[in-house]
């Protein structure tokens, strides 16, 4: 679903609420986000998911797959979702 759609269904669902309003309310909601996972912090929102960081360790020597040249891939971060177990059922129903 792209960013205009969901602004879309906010505005069907809450039509009292203004296009550029719901705009805001998402992009502080991001905001929000991002800065939690940045300080390292797990964000958990009930009946949905869990949003956490995992640290990927770096690897000495990994091949350019066209090339064939050796390259050094330092250690970084990813962002992973566990989904709870009701978001799982609804799914999988």
């Amino acid at each position: 679903m792209s960013r205009p759609t969901f602004i879309k269904q906010l505005k069907d669902k809450n039509p009292n609420f203004s296009q550029s309003d719901l705009e805001k309310v998402l992009d502080t909601f991001s905001k929000c986000m991002e800065n939690a996972l940045r300080e390292g912090k797990n964000i958990e929102l009930r009946g949905f998911g869990t949003f956490f960081l995992k640290k990927l360790k770096e690897k000495h020597s990994a091949r350019n797959p066209k090339t064939g040249e050796l390259i050094y891939v330092p250690e970084k971060n990813k962002v992973r979702f566990r989904a709870s177990k009701k978001l799982k059922k609804l799914i999988n129903k």
